[in-house]
């Protein structure tokens, strides 16, 4: 089985040693994407929603880039550093996911890159 780095100037880039996603054995691993613009290299404007929106968003094209989609993703972990933010962010990811949903983990952690607040990966189909 060989693998294969997925990269798109459409996501932010890498802040350390590793691939916004990898392509192996029919599943693509996203990387945790943090809620930046890659266009400004900043946080994206808003709050929790546009926050996960714009995770999501960078899920996305790195999904594109490889070949899949957002409907084909089996699997979602959710980084928050509030779980009181749970709720905002429940509403924005079922804006993106409304049938058939994958499963999903949702966590809190003392801290993420950057500062953020949430940041989300995936495993999709290829």
């Amino acid at each position: 089985m060989s693998k294969v780095v997925v990269n798109t100037s459409k996501a932010p880039g890498a802040i350390g040693p590793y691939s916004q996603g990898i392509k192996a054995g029919g599943l693509i691993f996203v990387s945790g994407q943090l809620p930046i613009d890659p266009a400004t290299g900043e946080f994206a404007k808003g709050g929790i929603r546009e926050w996960t929106r714009q995770s999501l968003e960078n899920v996305k094209h790195i999904l594109e880039e490889a070949g899949s989609s957002l409907d084909k993703v089996v699997k979602t972990t959710v980084f928050l550093t509030d779980l009181n933010d749970f709720a905002e962010m429940n509403a924005a990811y079922a804006e993106i996911f409304r049938t058939e949903c994958p499963a999903r983990s949702c966590f809190q952690v003392c801290a993420l890159p950057k500062g953020a607040t949430v940041e989300i990966e995936v495993i999709a189909l290829a």
